[in-house]
């Protein structure tokens, strides 16, 4: 087991930059040092902390997702909490017109889609045009350096993929803020706070303590499944919220999950097996319904293609189910659907490429990719 720090445990040695200035901190219960002690309580003790800002889920993670967030006072500091997934995600100069310094400390899943990302790049913007300085505190990976997946086409730029990134994309946090900062010339004042010990390890191969990012990650597993399993959420397919393994499981009332099975079984897919499993959601899709679905099982993450999963997954239950399966119609402001924000781009919703095509596709796009982010790579 790797003796890891992050980002926070290394505080200490951004003493002389952080003293005498007012704080402000966008975090989430995964802001933790290595003895599980909130961020906020270490900053507050120790330094001037005035502002918290709330991604999507809370400040404190008690909110479902999709649920938008008012502006509050937190209970335990008293400390005013401005929201960053309400009316608007960006933040305005009111919102940073009482601090000196910017803090980010979330734990990213690895997952192109996971909001932080967005929350976080909003705020180098905001620093950008209003002259603050951001600091991220560096957390590993949880799902290490692999690269898979389709690269995100511009035109689908949203709240859950912003930029032209591979589905996995193979970046901490902070690496992932240093790239965008320079390629896509944000040009905000960023410091980065390093992560120590780490060399691409996946989270619980760490001495790290795993707390929940969300919700609806309860474990590494469903972070590496989460890769795969996401697109169903732009579809009628429940993809297992309501239940105790969020995208491990997938399933409907009216799936013939016995036959998806038998075709998903006959592609020889390494590393993960499955099985057929009958749940009834407590929320979300189906709630109180019975579903007839699929139990994904990652037996070897090395050589699990979760994305190849996940692509191949959908098209089987499309072609087996064409009269039940559907996408769900546009709610975003775009009018374009989910599903196509979540893959980036239209290919899969109007079959203008088989499976195997947009497979190969993505393997090509991330052999340039992985190119032009090797000199990002801080560990």
């Amino acid at each position: 087991m790797v003796n890891v720090k992050n980002g926070v445990d290394n505080i200490e040695k951004y003493k002389e930059i952080l003293e005498g200035k007012r704080i402000g901190l966008i975090t989430n219960p995964t802001g933790v040092d290595k003895n599980l002690k909130s961020t906020i309580d270490i900053l507050n003790e120790k330094f001037n902390l005035v502002a918290l800002y709330s991604p999507e889920h809370g400040v404190r993670g008690d909110i479902q997702a999709g649920v938008k967030i008012d502006n509050y006072i937190d209970e335990k500091t008293g400390i005013p909490v401005w929201s960053l997934y309400g009316s608007s995600k960006k933040m305005s100069k009111e919102m940073l017109e009482d601090i000196d310094i910017l803090i980010f400390d979330i734990q990213d899943v690895g997952a192109r889609f996971y909001t932080y990302l967005y929350t976080l790049t909003y705020a180098m913007e905001a620093c950008n045009e209003f002259d603050k300085k951001i600091i991220v505190l560096d957390r590993i990976n949880p799902i290490g350096r692999n690269i898979e997946g389709n690269i995100l086409n511009g035109e689908y730029s949203s709240f859950v993929g912003k930029y032209p990134l591979p589905t996995r994309y193979g970046l901490t946090i902070g690496e992932f803020a240093n790239y965008i900062n320079i390629e896509y010339k944000i040009n905000c004042d960023l410091s980065i706070v390093k992560v120590e010990g780490w060399s691409g390890e996946y989270y619980d191969e760490t001495d790290l303590v795993w707390v929940p990012p969300s919700p609806n990650m309860p474990t590494i597993d469903t972070a590496i499944a989460y890769i795969g399993t996401t697109i169903f959420e732009g579809t009628n397919i429940s993809e297992g919220r309501g239940t105790t393994k969020p995208f491990e499981v997938i399933g409907a009332p009216w799936m013939n999950n016995i036959d998806v099975i038998s075709k998903m079984q006959s592609y020889n897919l390494e590393g993960v097996k499955v099985r057929p499993i009958y749940f009834t959601p407590t929320f979300s899709k189906y709630k109180d319904e019975l579903c007839k679905g699929i139990a994904i099982h990652i037996v070897d993450r090395k050589k699990f293609e979760v994305f190849n999963f996940g692509i191949r997954l959908l098209k089987v239950i499309n072609d087996t189910h064409k009269e039940e399966f559907e996408y769900i119609k546009p709610f975003t402001e775009s009018g374009k659907p989910f599903i196509d924000l979540i893959f980036g781009g239209d290919e899969l919703r109007e079959e203008k490429l088989t499976a195997e095509e947009i497979i190969n596709k993505a393997i090509k796009e991330n052999e340039i990719f992985v190119k032009n982010i090797e000199k990002y790579y801080m560990y």
